[in-house]
């Protein structure tokens, strides 16, 4: 069917009000051109709900369960990222328009606005579980789309051992963090596996204590009988509703938790993580987006700032709270390449499948909180 045939059956079918289904386009077809073809209205339905229903073309490559990225950055370059990296796919939209189309639909499905004056948008689409970002022309050269697809993270300890996340010998330290209620952050960079971590050790808290965390969107599913999520709400389209992680972690804390744990901190939250884990509520853990253990203070001080915090203030809450770092690395499988207590300067006590000198002092410290470890 013609470019042009399709551009005014799509007219028809926005200015009709209608679900679009079979028998609508079907209709719409016949009601511009007369008497066709069932291959015509087959080809006229495949390319029309493409543009009216869920992802169109880029749907078959976020149902597929490897796929983690899905990125366009031209009509004709879609690219996939997942196990085996980025690859260019066989996928291709007719033309711009097209694509800035799917853009504005999706950006219309996450409660946003995507147009001339708002040519950028970041959202989550229904179902929580794809990250919308979209960038018109002329900010960006073509219409770009990223959409980040969260798997739930549901992984057990057990199975990142027999994955080759860590040894047996870590495997035995993690579980020792846990059951001796050491406050935790998990360090890595995109992909690298930091939620996979932390769902397979809040499965491995005693079923006995209640576990409230906090995210962004609903990505842990440890398997435990008292995980409670609280999901934060970004503002709808006139800006109100919102609500915050920071919200959420107040709320968290009149809930009786054992534990309290932020799936990601992002901002200024991490004050009112590191005040829950210095008053009394031990055991707690998050992710962040770090470069190494090294770098964590550095990147929760830009964080606090946000909240008002200061970097000397920063410092002393931190090194209270936090015991422990794990950092997650995509080498390119997913590895957890280093652990380290966190003092005043953060002693590396295992990297990349050695142990450091500092090895004792981890020991000293679960010892210290009746888990004899050596």
């Amino acid at each position: 069917m013609s470019a042009d045939l399709i551009d005014r059956v799509r007219r028809r079918l926005v200015g009709g009000g209608v679900e679009v289904s079979p028998a609508v386009v079907a209709d719409a077809v016949r009601a511009e051109v007369g008497v066709v073809g069932d291959r015509d209205v087959l080809s006229a339905l495949t390319l029309l709900r493409q543009e009216f229903v869920g992802a169109g073309p880029l749907e078959p490559l976020l149902r597929d369960v490897g796929t983690t990225d899905v990125l366009v950055t031209a009509p004709d370059q879609v690219w996939v990222d997942g196990a085996a990296g980025l690859r260019r796919t066989e996928v291709r939209f007719p033309d711009e328009d097209t694509v800035r189309r799917l853009a504005q639909r999706l950006a219309m499905a996450a409660g946003r606005r995507l147009d001339d004056a708002q040519p950028y948008v970041d959202g989550w689409l229904p179902g929580g579980q794809v990250r919308l970002h979209a960038v018109l022309p002329p900010v960006a050269d073509h219409t770009c789309l990223s959409l980040r697809v969260l798997r739930p993270a549901n992984h057990r300890l057990a199975d990142l051992q027999a994955l080759g996340t860590f040894d047996a010998e870590v495997h035995e330290l993690l579980t020792a963090i846990i059951t001796a209620r050491l406050a935790f952050l998990i360090t890595g960079g995109t992909g690298a596996g930091k939620s996979t971590l932390l769902a397979a050790m809040l499965g491995a808290v005693p079923a006995h204590e209640r576990v409230i965390c906090v995210e962004d969107a609903g990505e842990l599913h440890p398997d435990h009988p008292q995980f409670i999520r609280l999901v934060a709400r970004p503002p709808n389209i006139e800006g109100a509703g919102e609500v915050t992680l920071r919200d959420l972690i107040r709320q968290a804390l009149r809930m009786r938790p054992d534990r309290v744990v932020v799936g990601e901190v992002r901002g200024p939250e991490v004050i009112d993580l590191l005040t829950t884990l210095n008053t009394g509520h031990d055991g707690g853990a998050g992710t962040v987006h770090a470069n190494s253990p090294q770098e964590l203070p550095a990147r929760l001080e830009a964080l606090a700032a946000l909240g008002g915090l200061d970097r000397a203030a920063l410092h002393t809450q931190l090194t209270a709270a936090i015991h422990v770092v794990l950092h997650m690395h995509r080498t390119p499988t997913r590895s957890l390449t280093e652990i380290a207590i966190l003092t005043p300067t953060p002693r590396t006590v295992y990297k990349s499948g050695t142990w450091t000198q500092h090895r004792p002092l981890l020991s000293a410290l679960l010892t210290s909180r009746g888990i004899p470890w050596s």
